[in-house]
Formats: structure tokens, C-alpha cells, sequence
């Protein structure tokens, strides 16, 4: 994990998936508080802190990380980050507005990712929102999984079912990165073919060579646009908002 948010740190800024996770995000949060700002914001398992640097111009928050890399990281940017364990959350019961999870719960096995789920119901207050991005369909596991520690990719209805199952209510679920799916297929499916699925490897947090990367962050700003409107009907990644 250590040597993911490493390279994670190196490419976040500039990587076409990176910049459009934070784009379609917000623009889908804005949408769902509708002008209202949050008096306290946790990021559970923040990584680097990079999603902090948007996040705290909706309202005040907090970042929760365990990696000494993640966390050396996002205090060397003057990040507000605190050590600690999504499993148990430093902070009081019905004590947040809303609470954000970036690609963490899939590298949890089941009673963790329970537990985590419920750790995030259990500090949002009453009517409380969490946000969750996960990575999509196992088909598309490849060499990046060993290093991220994956443990599962999800479908629409298991996503549903174990956020239901943690009592929230969905109030949206789409597939993201869709435009994009079909080079993310292809490259998974090298993986498979060349016998590197299960090495870890950093390939995929490599920046792209600037036309590509440029084309690709193009595609996703129009998928942003509009994802707004109507969900996408496939993509490597879901996205997913839920009410307390």
C-alpha cells in the first residue's frame, strides 16, 4: 500500500483518472447538497489527502489515514489529517455532515468492510450523506490489484446491497469512467494475456504521454458533463451517494 500511495503522490495532480474522479465527484456532491454546506467533513482512508484540497472548500474536514506514507504525504502539503483506522473512526457518534470513501472498502475483506461502513454511519449525524467510489466488475482486476490490495471489485447490486445492508438509503449509483472503459479493458486484458494479473505493478499511475493523457482527461470532462444527467451504463469504477 506504502509503495501505491508513493506513486499515487507523483501522479494524482496531472493523471487523466485522477483529475477526472475529482471533477465528476464534486460535480455530482454539488448536486446532491444542492447549496448546503457541511459543518464537518471526514474523508475515510484519505490516502495522500489530494480529495482534502477540494473538500474543505464545501466545509471543514478532516482526513483519517493509517499509512505513514499517505499521512507523511498529506501533512508535507498542509493537509488536515489525522492518524487513524477507518475500522474505528477517531471521531464521536452523529458527529459529521458528510462522509467520503475514495477506493478504500474494496481493499477490505467482508467483516471489515462492514465494519467500515458501519464506522461511517455511525459519526454522520441524522440525514447525514457518504460518499463511496469503488472500483468496478471483477473483469477488470489486472496488475495494479496485488499492489492496491484488492480484495473484490463490485457490481450495481452487490455495491447496493452492502450499503443497504449498513443502513443507508441510496439516493444515487452510477458506473463512472465509462468513455474510458474500453482502454481500461484492453489493458487488463494484456494483463491477463501476458501473465501479469497478479504482479503488482505501478504501470497504471504512470502518467500518459501528454497527447494521451490530454485526450483522455477531455473524454472524462465530458462524461462529467453529462453523468449529471443520467447514469453510465458500464465503467471501471462506481460511484455512489447514500443518506443516513
Amino acid at each position: 500500500m506504502d509503495v501505491m500511495l508513493a506513486a499515487t503522490a507523483n501522479a494524482e495532480d496531472t493523471h487523466f483518472w485522477f483529475r477526472g474522479l475529482r471533477r465528476t465527484t464534486r460535480r455530482l456532491l454539488e448536486a446532491e447538497l444542492q447549496g448546503a454546506r457541511p459543518t464537518q467533513i471526514v474523508d475515510c482512508g484519505c490516502g495522500t489527502g489530494r480529495n482534502l484540497d477540494w473538500l474543505r472548500e464545501l466545509g471543514p474536514v478532516v482526513g483519517v489515514e493509517l499509512s505513514p506514507t499517505g499521512l507523511a504525504v498529506a501533512r508535507a502539503h498542509q493537509r488536515p489529517v489525522v492518524q487513524g483506522s477507518v475500522l474505528d473512526l477517531p471521531l464521536a457518534d452523529a458527529s459529521v455532515d458528510l462522509a467520503t470513501s475514495f477506493d478504500v472498502i474494496y481493499c477490505l475483506h467482508d467483516d471489515q468492510e462492514q465494519r467500515a461502513l458501519s464506522e461511517m454511519h455511525r459519526v454522520l449525524r441524522p440525514g447525514g450523506l457518504a460518499l463511496f467510489n469503488v472500483a468496478a466488475l471483477n473483469l477488470l482486476r489486472g496488475s495494479h490489484s496485488p499492489l492496491s490490495g484488492e480484495v473484490r471489485r463490485y457490481t450495481r447490486a452487490a455495491l447496493k446491497a452492502h450499503i443497504e445492508a449498513a443502513g443507508f438509503r441510496i439516493t444515487r449509483l452510477t458506473f463512472t469512467n465509462c468513455v474510458t472503459f474500453p482502454v481500461m479493458l484492453g489493458a487488463r486484458l494484456s494483463d491477463r494475456l501476458l501473465g501479469k494479473a497478479n504482479i503488482g505493478s505501478t504501470a497504471d499511475l504512470q502518467v500518459p504521454m501528454a497527447p494521451i493523457n490530454t485526450a483522455l482527461d477531455l473524454a472524462l470532462c465530458l462524461e462529467s458533463r453529462a453523468i449529471t444527467y443520467v447514469n453510465m451504463p458500464i465503467g471501471s469504477s462506481l460511484f455512489c451517494l447514500a443518506r443516513k
